[in-house]
Protein backbone atom coordinates (compact mmCIF):
# COMPACT_ATOMS: atom_id res chain seq x y z
CA UNK A 1 0.00 0.00 0.00
CA UNK A 2 1.56 3.23 -1.17
CA UNK A 3 1.55 6.41 0.84
CA UNK A 4 0.90 9.71 -0.94
CA UNK A 5 2.48 12.79 0.60
CA UNK A 6 1.31 16.25 -0.63
CA UNK A 7 4.07 18.77 -0.54
CA UNK A 8 2.94 22.40 -0.22
CA UNK A 9 4.56 24.77 -2.65
CA UNK A 10 7.08 27.14 -1.26
CA UNK A 11 6.03 30.72 -0.32
CA UNK A 12 2.32 29.78 -0.23
CA UNK A 13 1.61 31.96 2.77
CA UNK A 14 3.37 34.87 1.13
CA UNK A 15 1.31 34.49 -1.99
CA UNK A 16 -1.92 34.28 -0.03
CA UNK A 17 -0.93 37.38 1.94
CA UNK A 18 -0.13 39.23 -1.26
CA UNK A 19 -3.51 38.26 -2.69
CA UNK A 20 -5.38 39.35 0.43
CA UNK A 21 -3.42 42.58 0.62
CA UNK A 22 -4.13 43.31 -3.06
CA UNK A 23 -7.82 42.67 -2.49
CA UNK A 24 -7.83 45.01 0.50
CA UNK A 25 -6.01 47.70 -1.48
CA UNK A 26 -8.39 47.35 -4.40
CA UNK A 27 -11.38 47.51 -2.06
CA UNK A 28 -10.02 50.61 -0.30
CA UNK A 29 -9.23 52.23 -3.65
CA UNK A 30 -12.77 51.50 -4.84
CA UNK A 31 -14.26 53.00 -1.68
CA UNK A 32 -12.05 56.09 -1.91
CA UNK A 33 -12.89 56.49 -5.60
CA UNK A 34 -16.59 56.14 -4.83
CA UNK A 35 -16.40 58.76 -2.08
CA UNK A 36 -14.42 61.06 -4.35
CA UNK A 37 -16.87 60.54 -7.16
CA UNK A 38 -19.70 61.45 -4.81
CA UNK A 39 -17.90 64.68 -3.93
CA UNK A 40 -16.98 63.77 -0.36
CA UNK A 41 -13.57 65.37 -0.65
CA UNK A 42 -14.72 68.42 -2.59
CA UNK A 43 -15.18 71.82 -0.94
CA UNK A 44 -18.92 72.45 -0.70
CA UNK A 45 -21.45 74.78 0.88
CA UNK A 46 -24.69 73.99 2.63
CA UNK A 47 -28.16 75.04 1.51
CA UNK A 48 -31.35 74.46 3.49
CA UNK A 49 -34.71 74.28 1.75
CA UNK A 50 -37.92 74.61 3.79
CA UNK A 51 -41.25 73.14 2.71
CA UNK A 52 -44.58 72.18 4.25
CA UNK A 53 -44.41 68.62 2.92
CA UNK A 54 -41.26 66.72 1.93
CA UNK A 55 -43.07 63.63 0.69
CA UNK A 56 -41.08 61.91 -2.04
CA UNK A 57 -37.74 63.48 -1.00
CA UNK A 58 -35.00 61.08 0.08
CA UNK A 59 -31.38 61.36 1.17
CA UNK A 60 -29.09 61.29 -1.83
CA UNK A 61 -31.62 62.96 -4.15
CA UNK A 62 -30.08 65.42 -6.60
CA UNK A 63 -30.66 69.14 -6.81
CA UNK A 64 -30.77 69.91 -10.55
CA UNK A 65 -30.18 73.09 -12.51
CA UNK A 66 -31.13 73.09 -16.21
CA UNK A 67 -31.29 69.29 -16.03
CA UNK A 68 -27.80 68.81 -14.49
CA UNK A 69 -27.21 67.71 -10.86
CA UNK A 70 -25.41 70.42 -8.87
CA UNK A 71 -26.13 69.25 -5.30
CA UNK A 72 -27.28 66.35 -3.18
CA UNK A 73 -29.67 65.94 -0.26
CA UNK A 74 -27.67 65.13 2.86
CA UNK A 75 -30.26 65.25 5.60
CA UNK A 76 -33.98 65.60 6.30
CA UNK A 77 -35.37 67.06 9.53
CA UNK A 78 -38.35 68.87 11.07
CA UNK A 79 -38.14 72.33 12.62
CA UNK A 80 -40.06 73.65 15.62
CA UNK A 81 -43.06 74.64 13.46
CA UNK A 82 -43.44 71.22 11.90
CA UNK A 83 -41.98 72.18 8.55
CA UNK A 84 -39.58 69.95 6.64
CA UNK A 85 -35.95 71.08 6.37
CA UNK A 86 -34.01 69.65 3.43
CA UNK A 87 -30.26 70.06 3.86
CA UNK A 88 -28.37 70.02 0.55
CA UNK A 89 -24.63 69.98 -0.04
CA UNK A 90 -23.60 71.95 -3.13
CA UNK A 91 -19.99 71.78 -4.44
CA UNK A 92 -18.23 75.12 -4.70
CA UNK A 93 -17.67 74.69 -8.40
CA UNK A 94 -21.42 74.33 -8.96
CA UNK A 95 -22.52 76.93 -6.41
CA UNK A 96 -21.95 79.68 -9.01
CA UNK A 97 -25.27 78.73 -10.61
CA UNK A 98 -27.14 79.65 -7.43
CA UNK A 99 -27.89 83.33 -6.73
CA UNK A 100 -29.87 85.20 -4.11
CA UNK A 101 -32.75 85.54 -6.56
CA UNK A 102 -32.84 81.81 -7.34
CA UNK A 103 -36.15 79.96 -6.93
CA UNK A 104 -36.35 76.32 -5.77
CA UNK A 105 -39.22 73.96 -6.63
CA UNK A 106 -40.24 70.52 -5.45
CA UNK A 107 -42.12 68.83 -8.26
CA UNK A 108 -43.96 65.53 -8.25
CA UNK A 109 -45.43 64.18 -11.45
CA UNK A 110 -48.25 61.75 -11.90
CA UNK A 111 -45.68 59.05 -12.57
CA UNK A 112 -42.19 58.80 -11.12
CA UNK A 113 -40.61 60.29 -8.03
CA UNK A 114 -40.10 63.83 -6.84
CA UNK A 115 -37.38 66.18 -8.04
CA UNK A 116 -35.84 69.34 -6.62
CA UNK A 117 -34.95 72.00 -9.15
CA UNK A 118 -33.23 75.38 -8.99
CA UNK A 119 -34.18 78.25 -11.30
CA UNK A 120 -31.98 81.34 -11.67
CA UNK A 121 -33.24 84.19 -13.82
CA UNK A 122 -30.24 86.52 -13.55
CA UNK A 123 -26.76 85.04 -13.11
CA UNK A 124 -25.37 88.53 -12.40
CA UNK A 125 -27.07 88.71 -9.00
CA UNK A 126 -25.13 88.25 -5.77
CA UNK A 127 -24.04 84.62 -5.05
CA UNK A 128 -26.05 82.50 -2.64
CA UNK A 129 -24.31 82.71 0.79
CA UNK A 130 -23.15 79.77 2.89
CA UNK A 131 -25.94 78.22 5.01
CA UNK A 132 -28.72 80.06 3.19
CA UNK A 133 -32.34 79.05 3.84
CA UNK A 134 -34.87 79.28 1.08
CA UNK A 135 -38.55 78.27 0.75
CA UNK A 136 -39.57 75.64 -1.76
CA UNK A 137 -42.46 76.01 -4.19
CA UNK A 138 -44.45 72.78 -4.53
CA UNK A 139 -45.91 71.48 -7.76
CA UNK A 140 -47.65 68.21 -7.00
CA UNK A 141 -49.75 66.78 -9.81
CA UNK A 142 -51.27 64.11 -7.58
CA UNK A 143 -52.58 66.79 -5.23
CA UNK A 144 -54.32 68.54 -8.13
CA UNK A 145 -56.18 65.39 -9.23
CA UNK A 146 -58.89 65.50 -6.47
CA UNK A 147 -59.46 69.20 -7.14
CA UNK A 148 -59.69 68.51 -10.88
CA UNK A 149 -62.13 65.63 -10.31
CA UNK A 150 -64.31 67.88 -8.13
CA UNK A 151 -64.35 70.58 -10.83
CA UNK A 152 -65.25 68.05 -13.54
CA UNK A 153 -68.02 66.64 -11.35
CA UNK A 154 -69.45 70.13 -10.80
CA UNK A 155 -69.38 70.78 -14.55
CA UNK A 156 -71.12 67.48 -15.27
CA UNK A 157 -73.80 68.26 -12.67
CA UNK A 158 -74.45 71.62 -14.31
CA UNK A 159 -74.64 70.05 -17.76
CA UNK A 160 -77.02 67.40 -16.48
CA UNK A 161 -79.20 70.07 -14.89
CA UNK A 162 -79.33 71.99 -18.18
CA UNK A 163 -80.14 68.98 -20.34
CA UNK A 164 -82.57 67.28 -17.93
CA UNK A 165 -86.27 67.07 -18.69
CA UNK A 166 -87.88 70.39 -17.80
CA UNK A 167 -84.50 72.08 -17.48
CA UNK A 168 -83.50 75.54 -18.58
CA UNK A 169 -82.10 74.36 -21.90
CA UNK A 170 -85.29 72.60 -22.96
CA UNK A 171 -87.38 75.59 -21.87
CA UNK A 172 -85.15 77.93 -23.89
CA UNK A 173 -85.40 75.66 -26.93
CA UNK A 174 -89.21 75.58 -26.60
CA UNK A 175 -89.36 79.38 -26.40
CA UNK A 176 -87.05 79.66 -29.41
CA UNK A 177 -89.22 77.27 -31.40
CA UNK A 178 -92.37 79.26 -30.52
CA UNK A 179 -90.61 82.46 -31.61
CA UNK A 180 -89.56 80.95 -34.96
CA UNK A 181 -93.10 79.68 -35.54
CA UNK A 182 -94.49 83.19 -35.01
CA UNK A 183 -91.81 84.68 -37.27
CA UNK A 184 -92.80 82.23 -40.01
CA UNK A 185 -96.47 83.22 -39.68
CA UNK A 186 -98.53 85.81 -41.53
CA UNK A 187 -97.23 88.85 -39.65
CA UNK A 188 -93.59 87.74 -39.84
CA UNK A 189 -91.01 89.14 -37.43
CA UNK A 190 -93.41 91.88 -36.22
CA UNK A 191 -95.86 89.29 -35.02
CA UNK A 192 -93.07 87.45 -33.20
CA UNK A 193 -91.86 90.66 -31.52
CA UNK A 194 -95.22 92.23 -30.60
CA UNK A 195 -97.05 89.02 -29.76
CA UNK A 196 -100.57 89.81 -31.11
CA UNK A 197 -102.14 90.95 -34.37
CA UNK A 198 -103.80 94.11 -32.94
CA UNK A 199 -100.44 95.62 -31.96
CA UNK A 200 -99.06 94.75 -35.39
CA UNK A 201 -101.96 96.54 -37.11
CA UNK A 202 -101.50 99.61 -34.93
CA UNK A 203 -97.81 99.71 -35.70
CA UNK A 204 -98.44 99.41 -39.46
CA UNK A 205 -101.07 102.16 -39.29
CA UNK A 206 -98.63 104.40 -37.43
CA UNK A 207 -95.99 103.77 -40.06
CA UNK A 208 -98.44 104.68 -42.86
CA UNK A 209 -99.38 107.93 -41.10
CA UNK A 210 -95.73 108.71 -40.60
CA UNK A 211 -95.06 108.22 -44.31
CA UNK A 212 -97.96 110.56 -45.20
CA UNK A 213 -96.66 113.17 -42.79
CA UNK A 214 -93.19 112.94 -44.29
CA UNK A 215 -94.69 113.42 -47.77
CA UNK A 216 -96.55 116.53 -46.60
CA UNK A 217 -93.39 117.91 -45.01
CA UNK A 218 -91.50 117.33 -48.26
CA UNK A 219 -94.15 119.30 -50.17
CA UNK A 220 -93.99 122.16 -47.67
CA UNK A 221 -90.21 122.17 -47.90
CA UNK A 222 -90.39 122.39 -51.70
CA UNK A 223 -92.83 125.34 -51.57
CA UNK A 224 -90.76 127.08 -48.91
CA UNK A 225 -87.67 126.67 -51.05
CA UNK A 226 -89.44 128.27 -54.04
CA UNK A 227 -90.69 131.13 -51.87
CA UNK A 228 -87.18 131.76 -50.53
CA UNK A 229 -85.82 131.79 -54.08
CA UNK A 230 -88.42 134.36 -55.18
CA UNK A 231 -87.74 136.50 -52.12
CA UNK A 232 -84.01 136.45 -52.79
CA UNK A 233 -84.62 137.41 -56.42
CA UNK A 234 -86.94 140.28 -55.49
CA UNK A 235 -84.72 141.69 -52.76
CA UNK A 236 -81.17 141.02 -53.96
CA UNK A 237 -81.54 140.80 -57.77
CA UNK A 238 -80.62 143.72 -60.08
CA UNK A 239 -83.26 146.42 -59.80
CA UNK A 240 -84.70 144.86 -56.64
CA UNK A 241 -85.44 146.35 -53.26
CA UNK A 242 -81.78 146.47 -52.26
CA UNK A 243 -80.76 148.46 -55.34
CA UNK A 244 -83.65 150.91 -54.88
CA UNK A 245 -82.81 151.27 -51.21
CA UNK A 246 -79.15 151.99 -51.97
CA UNK A 247 -80.19 154.71 -54.44
CA UNK A 248 -82.62 156.21 -51.91
CA UNK A 249 -79.90 156.23 -49.25
CA UNK A 250 -77.55 157.98 -51.66
CA UNK A 251 -80.21 160.65 -52.28
CA UNK A 252 -80.79 161.00 -48.55
CA UNK A 253 -77.06 161.51 -47.97
CA UNK A 254 -77.07 164.24 -50.67
CA UNK A 255 -80.04 166.00 -49.06
CA UNK A 256 -78.43 165.76 -45.63
CA UNK A 257 -75.33 167.39 -47.06
CA UNK A 258 -77.54 170.22 -48.35
CA UNK A 259 -79.12 170.56 -44.90
CA UNK A 260 -75.66 170.78 -43.33
CA UNK A 261 -74.70 173.57 -45.70
CA UNK A 262 -77.96 175.39 -44.97
CA UNK A 263 -77.41 175.08 -41.23
CA UNK A 264 -73.88 176.40 -41.60
CA UNK A 265 -75.26 179.39 -43.45
CA UNK A 266 -77.84 179.85 -40.67
CA UNK A 267 -75.09 179.83 -38.06
CA UNK A 268 -73.18 182.45 -40.06
CA UNK A 269 -76.24 184.65 -40.45
CA UNK A 270 -77.05 184.42 -36.75
CA UNK A 271 -73.51 185.38 -35.88
CA UNK A 272 -73.77 188.34 -38.22
CA UNK A 273 -77.15 189.26 -36.68
CA UNK A 274 -75.63 189.38 -33.22
CA UNK A 275 -72.79 191.62 -34.37
CA UNK A 276 -74.82 194.00 -36.53
CA UNK A 277 -77.76 195.24 -34.53
CA UNK A 278 -78.62 198.03 -37.00
CA UNK A 279 -79.39 195.64 -39.82
CA UNK A 280 -81.79 193.48 -37.80
CA UNK A 281 -84.63 193.78 -40.25
CA UNK A 282 -82.52 192.45 -43.17
CA UNK A 283 -81.22 189.61 -41.02
CA UNK A 284 -84.79 188.71 -40.08
CA UNK A 285 -85.78 188.54 -43.76
CA UNK A 286 -82.74 186.33 -44.49
CA UNK A 287 -83.64 184.06 -41.61
CA UNK A 288 -87.18 183.71 -42.89
CA UNK A 289 -86.01 182.65 -46.35
CA UNK A 290 -83.39 180.33 -44.82
CA UNK A 291 -86.04 178.75 -42.62
CA UNK A 292 -88.19 178.18 -45.68
CA UNK A 293 -85.29 176.39 -47.38
CA UNK A 294 -84.68 174.22 -44.31
CA UNK A 295 -88.36 173.27 -44.13
CA UNK A 296 -88.34 172.30 -47.82
CA UNK A 297 -85.24 170.14 -47.30
CA UNK A 298 -86.80 168.43 -44.25
CA UNK A 299 -89.98 167.69 -46.23
CA UNK A 300 -87.88 166.14 -49.03
CA UNK A 301 -86.03 163.95 -46.51
CA UNK A 302 -89.30 162.91 -44.86
CA UNK A 303 -90.76 161.91 -48.23
CA UNK A 304 -87.63 159.97 -49.10
CA UNK A 305 -87.74 158.10 -45.78
CA UNK A 306 -91.42 157.23 -46.34
CA UNK A 307 -90.53 155.87 -49.77
CA UNK A 308 -87.74 153.76 -48.27
CA UNK A 309 -90.15 152.37 -45.66
CA UNK A 310 -92.58 151.38 -48.38
CA UNK A 311 -89.91 149.59 -50.42
CA UNK A 312 -88.01 148.00 -47.52
CA UNK A 313 -89.80 144.93 -46.00
CA UNK A 314 -89.04 145.98 -42.42
CA UNK A 315 -90.55 149.21 -41.09
CA UNK A 316 -88.22 151.60 -39.31
CA UNK A 317 -88.92 154.89 -37.57
CA UNK A 318 -86.55 157.77 -38.27
CA UNK A 319 -86.49 160.96 -36.25
CA UNK A 320 -84.82 164.16 -37.37
CA UNK A 321 -84.33 166.84 -34.79
CA UNK A 322 -83.94 170.42 -35.88
CA UNK A 323 -81.55 172.72 -34.06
Amino acid sequence: MALEINVLPKNLQFRVGMLVGLAVVLGAAFVIYTLFARGLFEDSQRLTLITENAEGVSIGMDLTFSGFPIGRVERLALDGEGRARIVIEVPRKDARWLRQSSVFTLERGLFGGASIRAHTGNLKDAPLPEGAERPVLRGDTSEEIPRLVASVRSILDNVEGLTASGGHLQASMANLRALTDKAAGKQGALGALLGNEADVQRLLSTLDQTNELLGSLNGLATRAEGLVGKTDQRIFAAGGVMDQTERAIAQANSMLADVRETLKRADTILADAEKISGNAKAATNDLASLRAEVDASVRKISGLIDEINRKWPFERKHEIRLP
